[in-house]
């Protein structure tokens, strides 16, 4: 089960996950798992220094299976390197209790505001960081890719990509956009591992 982080882990969601506001319970990948011999766990990753969506995701054979999904939201009275602190502590907490095999996050985009943009680019690499101390391959995608994946268009919106998902992850239970992005970049990694995997059979 996730530990008290800073008050930070939101809305947890999983199979025997026993979900509550501001410090949820996020239970062990279920019995379901047991059965998943060849399961490759993804870690999905949406940065954001106020809000952090992460999502995993598991891929056997064909098919696409949700584990869990949550919220990282580090105080805003925090100064800033203690955020920091918090997302790396909260996606490290992530990784050992759900133990994923990759992960993946979204690329930033540029903003009008530079202060902005640098801010998220910190967060992205807090977020980064984590799986890769834990010693994950972390792969990148950009945000029409990610879009592209789910939904057939890299122009989707967010409500777009939330219904995908949950056609898609129906077990998923409507997460908050900022999940439902972070299992949208899982889903995205899904596809391009599978792409490169048929494209090495054929080669």
């Amino acid at each position: 089960m996730l530990r008290r982080t800073r008050g930070i882990l939101r809305r947890a969601q999983g199979p025997d996950a026993e979900a509550t506001l501001e410090l949820p319970q996020g239970g062990d990948i279920g019995d379901a798992a047991e059965h998943m011999t060849n399961a490759i766990r993804i870690l999905g990753l949406d940065p954001g220094l106020r809000r952090t969506g992460w999502g995993i995701v598991a891929i056997d054979g064909a098919r696409l299976i949700h584990i869990a999904h949550g919220v990282i939201a580090p105080p805003e009275a925090l100064s800033l390197a203690e955020r920091l602190l918090a997302l790396f502590d909260g996606v490290s907490e992530v990784v050992a209790t759900y133990g994923p095999h990759e992960a993946a996050v979204e690329e930033t985009f540029m903003t009008a505001n530079g202060a902005s943009t640098l801010k998220l680019g910190h967060a992205r690499a807090a977020v980064m960081i984590a799986p890769a101390r834990a010693g994950l391959p972390v792969a990148e995608y950009a945000a029409k890719v990610v879009k592209k994946a789910v939904v057939g268009t890299g122009g989707a919106d967010k409500a777009q990509v939330a219904f995908m998902i949950a056609r898609l992850l129906p077990t998923a239970g409507g997460p908050t956009a900022d999940a439902a992005d972070a299992l949208a970049v899982a889903i995205a990694h899904a596809h391009a591992r599978s792409a490169r995997h048929l494209a090495g059979r054929a080669a």
